[in-house]
């Protein structure tokens, strides 16, 4: 059998697969494409979503290494918006959602994997190296997808995980004319907000004088509108029995250290158009040119109401709390050995009171509010040109493509401090606000506070939407900007061989070379009000109360909690976003009018200054440039043993790569020229895989590959990146950082009982190494006689971290007003031990369509269901101290030994493994459908465990999201051959993100409170 033949013959089996189901009626745009390896033009009809589901299985059973795949009428059939959401179906991947929208997505556990768009690369807009943003994607793009688990030689590397391979429509595939128009409207109840979607496809096929020509048209307009409702309770410093504090107990306890309030709300806007353009001069001979061009305005207009200042010893020896829970810590996998923290007390509801105390000290948690608008705005494109030419025994492919993302993220983050009319005021030289009484609870597993406004000097609503009562804190400006590109070639060959031997049908080799570039300019700046002594006189809002407006005060809408802040003003945050110059000019207007009263009044001699203007900031820029070739043999192989068909492939890829990193050289704060590291590697990258159908419908799958992962740019180069804020950590980049290393071992049984239906059964083991990870050098955190903690405020930081310049507010880090102070310093270094992971993949799908003369209407139903397992091997020797906020865990657990000097665990300090993020242990998908009689139904119910994230902030230990579901359901009705209606409904059990410090179920640290979605929509197919 010659290697043309051999692969017709699997082709053949997948379309009569195909077309054996029932083919309901159903839109023409559902026509999927099927791309065979030898480029034949084979035209495929797929109707109704069985016999996508059964297309889709075909082409997984045909396929010679493991990949899961999912049809257009597959994705069209349940409400998923964007790529992250349509994954959300395949076996073996989780996502992870921003305000209930999916923007992450982990292929067997990582969150390193790569995305393409019809075999073509894509960049992202961040420093990432997977492509182009989850949420850029509509599915509305997407006729097919594949995710490929195990690679051949010939697949692009850079995947641990899995490769993401978006397939849309192809002109020549096309049956017949295909238009196609969909109107939705979405609504999302936090946000209260009803969003428009729409989305047209023209597609044709047809003969010209001068050969066949196909072309596809695909655009959409998008918007939407969510929301999150975060609160945020900070139990992470102690009180102690012997601390002489006024609030101590006979026993040490977390105390309240952070209230935050937060309604994330994003509102996207996106454009996408789709187009390719094929042209078969001659049977053997096909020329394609495709484009996806998306633009994407994602503008973030969050608001937060916060309590801060509640460090203070005044503030914290007059804190009632009249309720304590005990925490049991759990363990954790130290350096010698399981350490058991055990159990602790931290405090669950109290007040935090207002006045002065013996001390002629302030008792002040102060109320602060503020809007942030960190929006990005992203233009991606994605343009290939090639051809395919058959030559008898030899099959060429060629290609050029080119792949950017221009991002700018446009910030405008304003802080008011709210100055309580009533009780102590400020007073110039000690204090810039004043404190509010607040009541907490966080019981029952809600984390909950309010201002206590019943209580001595609590503000009234009429207080608290006073424009006079809010003074001017801080103002921060960004316009940073990201340019990521590659310019890529490839040419591949297929030579059939498949008379010349009895095992290999064919062998092909290939050339690939691309050029990366990344560019980051960071351009901000930020003015503060907070010093005492040089801004006591600072702008109230009402000189600039056209810009303000009432935050949210419907934070309870949510989960109906008892306490919340309702009444607060901010900037605007629409206005933030939409016109910041307008909010620029009146906050300066106001500065001005300000300084001219204050000065006529005697109380500065010199105006305040207006509001600076976003400079580039000169270390943080980078300049990457990478150029990689890559070479690739492999022989594809198809044989008889005994009846039992074997296939597969076996092949290696060469990769050579050199990196440039480009930097700004500064002395003293000035640029003395361009900084520039070089490096470069090579690897080689072995790939096997094998299939057989040992018996009828059963086929076993076998393969082992490796594959590289290059770190993300930001960590390659040779800048750093300081934050304006003291509570934020400097990131400095690592030139000298190498691939991570992965070889994958996969094994897996499919039995096929119906052209529709299967079960399947595989394990994986993934071995790891030079696993990329943050760590942290923090600065010490002594606590003062005041018992404000006390950082070191002047270079070279000899207590740890490193010294940030940039910063004008030192906050609660120090009572010393001023610029610049130390904060932790955080590098990513390559992990020196190997890491394994091992997983079970379980995923069945059945529907009772054969059944149909014996159920009837209850023939239309069906199930798809998958479940994974996965661990991790605890093979990494790196831990990660638990020391910051000042210590306070190994305080509170009187964990003093810092070398391991005893013999006991018991008094080591808290040390933890590094682990891998995003992990989650188990995780499920269960749909069920009914398609018949013109009605569509679905509805899919998803879990994934705990997992583990790369957010340190309590104790400088990551935190640990809750287990999660998510019900989506969706309804279809074909009103005739041209028109169909729709209702979709997502996050239906409108289910929260949860997150716990230092264990899952320990202590809990924040909640997300996310939208519940309702989209109406209707189709034509004309």
């Amino acid at each position: 059998m010659t290697l043309i033949g051999a692969k017709k013959l699997r082709l053949a089996v997948a379309i009569s697969s195909a077309i054996a189901c029932y083919c309901a009626e159903a839109a023409a745009q559902d026509a999927d494409i099927s791309t065979s390896a030898d480029q034949e033009t084979e035209v495929i009809e797929v109707r109704g979503i069985r016999s996508a589901l059964a297309s889709a299985l075909a082409e997984k059973r045909s396929a010679d290494s493991i990949k899961e795949v999912i049809q257009a009428e597959d994705i069209g059939k349940l409400p998923d918006q964007n790529l992250a959401e349509v994954l959300e179906n395949v076996t073996g991947v989780q996502i992870d959602r921003t305000a209930g929208v999916g923007t992450g997505v982990q292929i067997r556990g990582t969150n390193a994997n790569r995305v393409e768009i019809n075999g073509v690369s894509t960049v992202g807009s961040g420093n990432g190296r997977s492509g182009i943003s989850f949420d850029d994607l509509p599915a509305a793009l997407i006729s097919s997808l594949e995710v490929i688990k195990v690679p051949t030689a010939e697949t692009v590397e850079g995947s641990v995980g899995g490769t993401i391979n978006l397939r849309t429509l192809r002109g020549l595939s096309l049956k017949e004319q295909l238009i196609s128009i969909r109107a939705q409207a979405e609504n999302s109840d936090l946000a209260d907000a009803t969003s428009p979607r729409v989305s047209a496809t023209f597609g044709d096929s047809f003969d010209t004088d001068y050969g066949r020509v196909g072309l596809v048209l695909t655009g959409s307009y998008a918007e939407q509108q969510v929301a999150s409702f975060d609160p945020r309770f900070d139990r992470d410093r102690e009180v102690l029995p012997d601390s002489g504090s006024a609030s101590a107990e006979s026993f040490p306890f977390l105390r309240t250290q952070f209230l935050d309030q937060v309604i994330s709300r994003y509102e996207y806007e996106t454009k996408n158009f789709t187009g390719s353009f094929e042209f078969e001069p001659m049977d053997n001979l096909r020329l394609y040119f495709d484009a996806t061009v998306n633009r994407q305005e994602r503008a973030q207009k969050s608001s937060r109401a916060f309590i801060s200042g509640t460090g203070g010893s005044a503030v914290v020896d007059n804190t009632d709390n009249t309720a304590f829970e005990t925490v049991d810590l759990g363990t954790i996998d130290g350096p010698n050995g399981p350490l058991e923290l055990g159990e602790v007390q931290a405090v669950l509801t109290g007040t935090l009171g207002v006045g002065v105390d013996a001390n002629n000290n302030n008792i002040d948690p102060n109320l602060r509010t503020s809007v942030n608008t960190g929006s990005r705005i992203t233009d991606s494109d994605v343009f290939a040109t090639g051809f395919d030419l058959l030559l008898d025994r030899l099959a060429l492919k060629g290609e050029v493509s080119y792949s950017s993302s221009d991002s700018v993220f446009p910030r405008l983050n304003t802080t008011l401090d709210f100055i309580n009319p009533n009780g102590p005021q400020p007073s110039e030289g000690l204090s810039i606000d004043n404190g509010v009484p607040v009541e907490f609870d966080a019981s029952g597993g809600t984390l909950q506070f309010g201002i206590a406004q019943n209580a001595e000097f609590g503000p009234s609503s009429q207080d608290l939407l006073n424009p006079a009562n809010y003074a001017l804190r801080g103002v921060g400006v960004g316009r940073s900007t990201q340019e990521n590109s590659e310019t890529a070639f490839r040419l591949d060959g297929d030579y059939d061989i498949s008379d010349l031997n009895p095992y290999f049908s064919g062998i092909k080799a290939g050339l690939r070379w691309n050029k990366n570039k990344a560019e980051s300019n960071d351009i901000n700046t930020t003015s503060n009000f907070s010093n005492p002594n040089s801004a006591f006189y600072r702008p109230r809002a009402d000189l600039f109360s056209n810009i303000v407006s009432a935050g949210p005060s419907n934070f309870n809408d949510a989960d109906g909690r008892r306490l919340y802040i309702a009444d607060y003003l901010t900037v605007d945050g629409d206005l933030s976003f939409n016109n910041p110059d307008q909010v620029l000019t009146a906050i300066n207007n106001a500065i001005a009018e300000n300084n001219a009263a204050q000065i006529a009044n005697g109380n500065i001699s010199e105006p305040y200054p207006s509001l600076a203007q976003p400079e580039l900031q000169l270390d943080s820029f980078f300049d990457i440039e990478e150029e990689t070739t890559a070479l690739y043999l492999q022989g594809d192989y198809f044989f008889y043993i005994n009846d039992m068909t074997f296939r597969g492939n076996v092949g290696v890829r060469y990769v050579s790569t050199d990196i440039t990193s480009v930097g700004n050289n500064i002395e003293n704060g000035v640029v003395t020229g361009l900084r520039e590291e070089n490096a470069s590697y090579d690897y080689y990258l072995p790939r096997f895989n094998i299939a057989s159908e040992v018996i009828d419908d059963l086929v076993i799958r076998a393969g082992v590959a490796k594959d590289i992962r290059r770190p993300n740019f930001d960590n390659l180069s040779t800048s750093i990146n300081f934050p304006g804020g003291a509570g934020a950590a400097v990131r400095v980049g690592n030139p000298a950082l190498t691939p991570e290393e992965v070889i994958s071992y996969d094994l897996s049984a499919e039995y096929y009982f119906s052209d529709s239906s299967f079960v399947s059964v595989g394990v994986f083991h993934k071995e790891r190494t030079d696993i990329f990870a943050a760590v942290r050098d923090n600065p010490e955190e002594p606590i003062g006689e005041n018992g404000q903690i006390e950082r070191d405020i002047t270079a070279p930081c000899e207590g740890g971290g490193i010294f940030n310049p940039t910063v004008t507010d030192r906050n609660v880090w120090s009572s010393v007003p001023g610029t610049g102070i130390c904060v932790p310093l955080q590098t990513t270094i390559n992990l020196p031990n190997e890491e394994t992971q091992t997983g079970i993949e379980v995923a069945f799908q059945h529907d009772l369509s054969e059944y149909e003369e014996e159920l009837g209407w209850a023939s239309g139903f069906g199930v798809i269901a998958n479940y994974t397992y996965q661990e991790a091997g605890a093979g990494i020797e790196t831990f990660r101290p638990a020391t910051g906020d000042g210590n306070a865990l190994n305080k509170l657990l009187g964990r003093t030994d810092t070398v391991q000097s005893t013999a006991t665990l018991a008094d080591d300090i808290v040390e933890e493994r590094i682990e891998l993020e995003d992990l989650s242990q188990n995780a499920y998908n269960i749909t069920l459908f009914y398609d018949k009689y013109d009605l569509s139904v679905r509805a899919r119910y998803t879990w994934r465990s705990a997992f583990k994230t790369g957010e340190l902030i309590s104790f400088d230990m990551p935190r640990i999201v809750d287990d999660r579901a998510q019900l989506n359901m969706s309804v279809s009705y074909d009103i005739n051959d041209t028109f169909t209606v729709g209702l979709d409904g997502i996050n239906l059990l409108r289910e929260d993100r949860t997150e716990w410090c230092v264990n899952e179920g320990a202590l809990l640290c924040a909640q997300g409170l996310t939208d519940r979605r309702i989209v109406l929509g209707i189709t034509a197919n004309l």
